[in-house]
């Protein structure tokens, strides 16, 4: 390749990335799903626009994969586990049960309406039985929808990959005509859990070395973050486990540790999942041919209604009755099972294998995923206020960043005094810090102000906090609760929090007594 030659790709491919970035704007303010623009720039692209071919279904399995390990890694990490953890047993039985009842409904109705055989049921079924990560990540997290709610949405996304990629890899393989129904099941099980205890045995390594080590630059913390849930996806692979759930769970702890510049690094990684989505969907757009979708019309209309409207309705139905959720948060739940890269991806899988079929399989699930997501994304604002599950969004979390202080056993600790929190107007002296932990600066404005405990905090204050590392959590936990409910944290704490704020509690500026 001549360097002219070289500086035109590079010209290109920062052209579909702002096209992408510009993709994202309208999108927003629309309220159409992004994915769908993106596959729209991949189809523009392609053999019936501008005239990129590109067939290699190999290839666009593996970078697909590659993406998605991005995409859950950023998702895992920006989840928050105290949300996430009421909601983990519907999350997961969602991701297993709910996706084999949607697999056998799905792939009846397919048979029976469309009169195909057994296995190409069963491989259309199971490649949309599967919610997609990007897609619910990228289109809930703008909607002000109830915490339990969109939590229990995003686990069961980031866990029901493995099971739907099981069933297509079998069904695909000579194990169709020779694997037994608990070889299966055994093989799922071992990739659930083999992949999720790998992703949180690196992790927790990985938090470790983190917590232990100075790095001589800021920006290096970010990209050891992002390394590691990595290699738990590489390993996960090796391990014959699921590399992808490795991903997530691994980003799932790292996103809830005291990490060093955790705000830093959860803007990095939302920047790399906004590039692995983009790239993702306009891979997948351009691997489509247009004058191939009429003749997947009525194959995906009739197998996305039969999965939208009684599949999906049904498996929710059977795994959320035991956990009493209420009627209206199952039909939101239902309706917002949303279909993306995942499917797409999934479709790659019988091309590498060259089977019969496999080129109309992938128009097939690819209209599919386009017609519904259209459908479905933009209804999701009326739906979720008519299933009265949207609550009010204030500004009232405290982000915390954090790095180690070289040669001490001790981290600078960081944050910003939100609005519409219980800290604004409270005396420093009320703060009753961890032994240990020192107030060192306040920042208000441009001006530094003596940490005075007669000083009551503003919104907008950027305080600065020398802790030592044993009680870096505890400190994190007493300010969050403070943050929440002001002089009565002590009387709310509970469990972990409650040792935080009573157990070993001394004034806010902890010295000898």
């Amino acid at each position: 390749m001549t360097p002219d030659q070289l500086n035109l790709l590079v010209l290109f491919a920062c052209g579909v990335l702002l096209a992408g970035v510009a993709a994202v704007r309208i999108s927003s303010r629309s309220g159409m799903p992004g994915l769908l623009l993106y596959l729209a720039i991949g189809l523009i692209l392609g053999e019936a626009g501008l005239g990129i071919q590109f067939d290699d279904g190999q290839l666009a399995y593996n970078l697909a994969t590659i993406m998605l390990a991005i995409l859950l890694t950023d998702g895992g990490f920006t989840t928050n586990w105290s949300d996430l953890r009421p909601v983990a047993m519907k999350a997961g039985l969602m991701a297993s049960v709910g996706v084999l009842i949607s697999v056998a409904v799905s792939a009846t109705l397919a048979m029976l309406l469309l009169g195909i055989d057994l296995r190409t049921a069963i491989l259309l079924s199971a490649m949309v039985s599967s919610t997609d990560a990007a897609a619910v990540f990228s289109v809930l997290r703008r909607l002000p929808i109830k915490a339990r709610v969109r939590t229990t949405l995003e686990g069961e996304s980031g866990f029901n990959d493995p099971p739907a990629i099981i069933i297509v890899t079998v069904v695909v393989s000579d194990a169709w005509n020779e694997g037994s129904i608990m070889a299966m099941l055994g093989t799922g099980m071992y990739q659930l859990v083999g992949g999720t205890l790998i992703g949180l045995v690196i992790a927790r390594i990985g938090q470790g070395i983190l917590q232990r080590v100075s790095l001589p630059s800021a920006g290096l913390y970010p990209l050891a973050t992002l390394a590691i849930a990595m290699v738990a996806f590489a390993l996960g692979g090796i391990a014959g486990a699921s590399g992808l759930l490795a991903a997530y769970a691994a980003g799932l702890w790292l996103g809830n540790q005291v990490l060093p510049h955790h705000k830093a690094t959860e803007g990095f990684t939302e920047a790399l999942g906004w590039l692995a989505q983009i790239g993702l969907f306009v891979m997948l757009g351009l691997l489509a041919s247009p004058s191939l979708l009429p003749a997947a019309i009525v194959p995906a209309l009739v197998i996305g209604s039969g999965l939208t409207f009684v599949a999906r309705p049904l498996s929710v139905f059977l795994c959320m009755t035991p956990f009493k959720m209420p009627w209206r948060e199952q039909v939101f739940t239902s309706w917002a099972g949303l279909r993306g890269a995942v499917p797409i991806m999934l479709a790659t899988i019988p091309l590498t294998r060259n089977l019969p079929g496999a080129n109309q399989m992938f128009h097939i699930i690819f209209l599919l995923v386009v017609t519904f997501t259209l459908i479905q994304g933009p209804t999701l604002p009326w739906a979720a206020r008519r299933a009265g599950v949207t609550e009010d969004l204030s500004p009232t979390t405290v982000r915390f960043d954090s790095s180690p202080m070289e040669g001490l056993n001790a981290a600078m600790l960081q944050f910003e005094v939100p609005e519409n929190t219980k800290l604004v107007g409270m005396y420093l002296a009320d703060l009753r810090l961890p032994r240990g932990a020192v107030l060192s600066m306040l920042i208000r404005g441009k001006e530094i102000l003596v940490a005075d405990g007669q000083l009551r905090l503003k919104a907008g204050d950027h305080m600065v906090l020398a802790v030592p590392n044993a009680v870096l959590e505890r400190t994190q936990s007493r300010l969050e609760l403070l943050a929440e409910h002001g002089g009565l944290a002590r009387w709310v704490a509970s469990g972990r929090n409650r040792r935080a704020l009573i157990g070993e509690t001394r004034p806010w500026q902890t010295s000898d007594d």
